[in-house]
């Protein structure tokens, strides 16, 4: 029987709202035939390959309904929510002025119409106060993969996350952040189903965190949904500026910020664009004529929309709050470090805020 199951869910509590961003699909399996899997597995642990979790790319429409529950179970919130076409949700819950949502409780209504399938229970991760919070790519920033060529691409399916080298000096630098109570949160241009193999990766090396950002390729294809096109199956840009913006606008401004990436591809022009709004405070449409010509974004229409949408609702929370810290660590080769503490970038912003750029060798 097929059932909905959850392949991704993250729920962030800040200030008044609970936000949540989930992903379903179907699992086909029966009961025993799961049972018997995990048992299976159990006699041979070993890490999970992506194309493990190949069936992802297939598309199908959900509907949550979540109950929010209060420290004594009290129910507190209920509400429905409908998925675009890829089963993804992206939703924010204000929390009630009584009591505090402390617990979820999820049901798929859709499938089954008249029948409530319950998913599971969730507790929200709540940004702490000082709001610390470092984000981190993951390609060329804590494993050196390579995508380069089918081949490449072939054998990072083929193979867990470890198959390539791992970067030691960016994984020591977020693990001491996090001994300092930054909350990480992970980006990649990964494909979407790669989350439960990063995970394993993560978790193998002590980095506990459930807040990973992945690039949803079923986007790009979709003619009538999806924030991507097919020129971002190499251009990063606005893929990684996007889901930042999201995350920030899940958990607040923070009082001290860290973006970790590598010199290798437009992380440094990228976080810096972000300092723009959040250090610099220049306005959004500034910020837009200068990049939008830029070959790590070259935006779409709906796109340059988009973007501005969200960079005006980012400005609207950072004038509401003082101005915070914001550190860069981008990771290159030894020979490159002097040359980049030198580099002139073409944009005027990126210039003024570029010493906000910490280079280490990894």
């Amino acid at each position: 029987m097929k059932r909905p199951k959850l392949v991704h869910f993250t729920a962030i509590e800040s200030d008044e709202y609970i936000h949540i961003r989930a992903s379903m699909t179907f699992s086909s399996q029966g009961r025993f035939e799961i049972l018997d899997e995990i048992n299976f597995n159990l006699k041979d642990l070993v890490p999970t390959r992506p194309i493990q979790s190949m069936g992802l790319l297939s598309s199908n429409e959900f509907r949550l309904k979540i109950i929010g529950l209060s420290q004594d179970d009290t129910e507190v919130i209920v509400r429905s929510f409908d998925s675009d076409t890829f089963g993804n949700f992206n939703f924010k819950i204000p929390q009630p002025e009584a009591l505090n949502v402390v617990k979820l409780r999820l049901f798929e209504t859709k499938t089954f119409p008249g029948l409530e399938l319950l998913i599971g229970h969730f507790i929200p991760t709540k940004i702490h106060c000082p709001k610390k919070i470092i984000i981190s790519d993951f390609d060329k920033t804590l494993v050196d993969t390579r995508y380069s060529s089918l081949k490449e691409l072939y054998l990072s399916l083929r193979n867990p996350i470890h198959y390539f080298p791992q970067v030691d000096p960016s994984i020591e630098l977020i693990k001491d952040f996090i001994k300092i109570d930054f909350q990480p949160f992970i980006v990649s241009a990964s494909p979407h189903f790669y989350e439960n193999a990063i995970r394993d990766w993560l978790y193998q090396r002590q980095i506990f965190t459930s807040n990973i950002f992945l690039k949803d390729y079923r986007n790009i294809f979709s003619f009538f949904e999806g924030d991507l096109s097919t020129k971002d199956l190499k251009s990063q840009g606005f893929y990684k500026l996007n889901t930042i913006v999201n995350i920030l606008l899940m958990t607040g401004i923070p009082d001290e910020l860290v973006l970790m990436g590598d010199g290798f591809e437009s992380d440094t022009l990228i976080y810096l664009t972000l300092a723009a709004v959040l250090i610099g405070r220049y306005d959004p449409w500034t910020i837009w004529n200068n990049i939008k010509k830029e070959e790590s974004f070259l935006l779409t229409n709906q796109q340059h929309f988009r973007f501005l949408s969200k960079f005006y609702q980012l400005k609207n929370m950072t004038d509401a709050h003082p101005k915070g810290k914001l550190d860069i660590y981008i990771r290159c080769r030894k020979e490159m470090i002097e040359k980049l503490e030198k580099r002139i970038f073409k944009l005027d912003f990126a210039n003024h805020l570029k010493h906000h750029v910490h280079y280490y060798v990894g």
